[in-house]
């Protein structure tokens, strides 16, 4: 690949003052905290375990290869990518709520991905451990533009917790309607999806994205992750039957690596303009006829059983997948990405105080189930 640049215009170089704190930041950090455990608390009363205040639900635990590709221009030289090798990577699908919902209340669905093994200079935090976190979601574009915003919408999931599971799949179901008529419409609302309309799609057939940015070296950039092979690219859209299966989700990838593997690519996305493609606006696509995502990286997982009682344990439980396990070359950007922070800390920690199994961060993954 050389040093060949689809830019017109080069990525722009991170300075500090393109961030810009909110103002009250602290106090919707501790909002935030407080909402997130009152949600986990919710479902540990319930259910006598201590599952994640979101994402609680996984639909598959697998175990991969992450390989740097070969070749990569100087400017996608940086931090992780900075040589071409292998890792080995766990990677968790899952749903958006924090209880664990029939998977008839369709939500939007989540990939957590992480790599062990990462050696070099870490985030403030970090500084202990050898991995690499990355978070992303099946649309491209965060649902709110702030901190601020994001700590209403958690409230809104609070408050919802635990609220009559039938009444959410009948509301569920006629949600999946309208965003029907939508997309039809040649439009779609995230809204929608994310109060239970998501389309009944296979997970494995998503294309995932970080949605918030992070530092790629001296740019800043977003990520995706995006079926590649042909029997992931078979399952693109691809409906899944979950009727009488409120597991249904994780039934599909389980069949499906029951005899077949899966390939991905990691694509990054640099910053050209910051009027276009803002760090403290989440809530903004940026336009890729500005700025192509470019394949950085690929993923290969093996058949395998994909989700099991005992990996449940080691990944569910023992593992906690978070932004700021990260290099400092990667070091996540924006409020709602420094807001987080706190909160991923203090969900980790709700998890280990009340179950069996104590989260804490891998150096390795061969023995993982």
């Amino acid at each position: 690949m050389g040093n060949f640049s689809p830019f017109t215009v080069e990525p722009l170089r991170y300075q500090p003052s393109m961030e810009a704190w909110e103002e009250n930041e602290a106090e919707t950090e501790r909002e935030l905290v407080d909402t997130l455990i009152s949600i986990a608390r919710t479902v540990h009363n319930d259910e006598g375990h201590a599952f994640r205040a979101v994402h609680a639900k996984s639909h598959g635990l697998l175990l991969a290869k992450f390989t740097v590709l070969d070749d990569l221009p100087t400017y996608l030289r940086q931090g992780l990518f900075a040589e071409p090798r292998s890792y080995p990577m766990a990677m968790r699908f899952s749903t958006v709520p924090g209880d664990l919902l029939d998977d008839n209340i369709s939500t939007p669905r989540g990939l957590a991905m992480k790599i062990v093994g990462v050696e070099g200079e870490r985030v403030a935090g970090a500084e202990a451990t050898v991995t690499q976190d990355f978070v992303m979601v099946n649309g491209g574009t965060f649902s709110v533009p702030t901190a601020r915003k994001f700590v209403g919408k958690i409230k809104l999931l609070a408050a919802t917790t635990d609220k009559a599971p039938r009444l959410k799949k009948v509301f569920a179901a006629a949600l999946r309607g309208l965003e029907s008529l939508l997309e039809k419409a040649g439009t779609e609302s995230p809204a929608l999806k994310a109060m239970g309309g998501h389309p009944k799609t296979h997970v494995l057939g998503e294309t995932y994205f970080s949605q918030v940015p992070i530092l790629f070296g001296p740019y800043i950039a977003k990520l995706c992750v995006v079926p590649t092979s042909p029997a992931l690219l078979a399952l693109e859209d691809a409906t899944v039957d979950l009727s009488g299966h409120p597991d249904g989700l994780r039934e599909a990838v389980v069949e499906h690596f029951r005899a077949n593997g899966g390939i991905w690519e990691l694509r990054v996305q640099l910053c050209t303009d910051l009027e276009n493609m803002p760090i403290e606006d989440a809530g903004v696509t940026w336009p890729e006829e500005q700025s192509p995502f470019i394949a950085v990286a690929r993923i290969e997982a093996g058949p395998q059983l994909a989700w099991s009682a005992a990996r449940s344990s080691a990944v569910d439980d023992a593992m906690a997948f978070n932004p700021w396990h990260a290099l400092a070359a990667h070091r996540p950007l924006g409020s709602i990405m420094r807001v987080r922070k706190a909160a991923y800390r203090a969900a980790s920690e709700f998890r280990s105080a009340h179950n069996a199994v104590k989260v804490s961060e891998p150096t390795q993954l061969e023995s993982l189930p």
